[in-house]
C-alpha cells in the first residue's frame, strides 16, 4: 500500500502526458514514441555529462591502473585510495550511468500506466503500426512482441560491438550478454515497454573515431535531430571540446579579428 501510494503521483504524472501526446491525434502507441523522444531530448544535458566523465576517466586511466597495480593485495586500501584519486581530480564514476538511471522513473511510470490500461482500457487504439495488437498485454502475448524484443536486443549488442572500442574485453562481454539476460524478465513486460526501450536506443555516447567518448560526436548527432534553434548550442559545445584539447585554438581564432 505505501508503495502503491508513492508511485501514484509517477502514474499519474505519465498518463497525463500520453493523455495529452493523445489528445493532439497521435494513438496510444505512438503516443509512447513521443514520450520517448522527450525523455531523450530532456536527457540531453545528462548525455553530455556522461561524455566529460567517460573522457576524465579514461584521461586517467593510466594512473588508476597503477593504483590498482600498487594496491592490489588490500582491497579497502585500493579504494579509499581510488577515492581519494576520484576526489582530488574530480571524478564521478556514477555520472556515466545518469542517463539510465533517469530514465528508471519514467520506466516505472509507464509500467503502471499501461497495466492500468490492461485493466481498463482507454478509448481509442492500443495497436501499433497493424503489427501490435495491444501494447498493454504482455510482450509474450503475440508473436509481435518477440520482434521487437529481438530488434531491441540486437540493436543493444550491435552498439556494444561497434562502439566499444575502448572497453576491457571482460567489461565489453558482459555488456553483450546482459540484454540477453534480460530477456526473461522483458517478455513479461507490457508490450509499451518494449517499444519504449527499442525507440531509446542504445545508451552508450556517441564516440568518435578513434572509440572515445565525444561531445563533438553528440553534436553532430543532435544537430540532424534538433530544430536549428538548438544547432548555435551545439556548436558551442564543439567549440568547447576545441578549446579543452588545445589551448591555442582560442588564440588562433582571436588572430584574424586582431588584425
Amino acid at each position: 500500500m505505501i508503495v502503491a501510494s508513492i508511485l501514484t503521483p509517477l502514474e499519474d504524472l505519465l498518463r497525463n502526458i500520453l493523455n495529452a501526446l493523445h489528445s493532439l491525434g497521435l494513438p496510444w502507441a505512438w503516443s509512447i514514441v513521443g514520450l520517448t523522444i522527450i525523455v531523450r531530448v530532456l536527457l540531453v544535458p545528462l548525455t553530455v555529462r556522461q561524455i566529460h566523465s567517460m573522457q576524465n576517466m579514461q584521461a586517467h586511466a593510466p594512473a588508476m591502473k597503477e593504483i590498482q597495480r600498487k594496491y592490489k593485495g588490500d582491497r579497502q586500501k585500493l579504494n579509499e585510495e581510488l577515492m581519494k584519486f576520484y576526489k582530488e581530480n574530480n571524478i564521478n564514476p556514477a555520472a556515466s550511468c545518469l542517463p539510465l538511471v533517469a530514465q528508471l522513473p519514467v520506466f516505472i511510470g509507464l509500467f503502471y500506466t499501461l497495466r492500468h490500461f490492461a485493466k481498463h482500457p482507454p478509448a481509442g487504439d492500443l495497436s501499433w503500426l497493424h503489427f501490435v495488437p495491444n501494447i498493454a498485454k504482455h510482450a509474450n502475448s503475440h508473436w509481435s512482441g518477440y520482434v521487437l524484443l529481438a530488434i531491441y536486443v540486437l540493436s543493444q549488442v550491435a552498439s556494444t560491438y561497434f562502439m566499444s572500442g575502448t572497453m576491457q574485453k571482460s567489461q565489453r562481454y558482459l555488456m553483450m550478454v546482459l540484454p540477453f539476460v534480460f530477456i526473461p524478465f522483458i517478455l513479461k513486460f507490457p508490450t509499451g515497454l518494449v517499444l519504449y526501450w527499442m525507440t531509446a536506443g542504445p545508451d552508450h555516447p556517441p564516440l568518435d573515431a578513434e572509440g572515445r567518448p565525444s561531445v563533438r560526436a553528440f553534436s553532430t548527432r543532435a544537430e540532424a535531430v534538433l530544430p536549428h534553434s538548438a544547432q548555435g548550442a551545439a556548436a558551442r559545445g564543439r567549440d568547447a571540446e576545441r578549446r579543452s584539447t588545445d589551448p591555442q585554438a582560442e588564440h588562433r581564432a582571436a588572430a584574424p579579428r586582431q588584425a
